[in-house]
């Protein structure tokens, strides 16, 4: 039977030893939270919810919200911004969880798979990269909560 070493391990197997990035071994966790009180929030708009910096490891999240309506959806994706060598990224309203019913109270999971940006990390300019809830299907009125834990140093 084989041993055999993930990228980081090898790289502290390595003579000189490589250093792992901050933001891959040994970092400190930090939150991103914030609340958005919809009150007949039309399909297609969109929230802000919170800026995240550039080379930040997206870990995990999770959305909340109240039953906002029949018909609605939520997403989570991020907003248009620019990468740190100055390309344009275009808007991706579903970038870590796809449009799913909100019409009844629940709390979901983020960024639950690879596909969905698990272990992802940030590629921005100073500004940072915008975090975004879409509403999607019809109006919905509610309470909604995000949430981010990712390392950055």
């Amino acid at each position: 039977m084989a041993t055999v070493y993930s990228v980081g391990r090898t790289n502290t197997r390595a003579v000189p030893t490589v250093k792992n990035p901050v933001n891959k071994m040994g970092g400190r966790i930090r939150v991103a939270h914030d609340v958005y009180e919809a009150s007949s929030l039309a399909s297609g708009d969109v929230i802000e919810m919170f800026i995240l910096p550039h080379n930040a490891r997206l870990l995990e999240g999770s959305l909340a919200h109240d039953a906002l309506g029949s018909s609605t959806t939520l997403s989570v994706g991020y907003a248009a911004h620019t990468n740190s060598s100055g390309t344009a990224v275009s808007a991706s309203a579903a970038a870590y969880k796809a449009a799913a019913a909100s019409t009844s109270a629940q709390k979901v999971d983020i960024m639950a798979t690879l596909a969905l940006g698990s272990g992802t990390v940030t590629d921005t300019n100073g500004d940072g990269v915008a975090v975004t809830v879409t509403m999607g299907g019809a109006a919905g009125t509610g309470t909604i909560e995000l949430t981010i834990k990712y390392v950055v140093d």
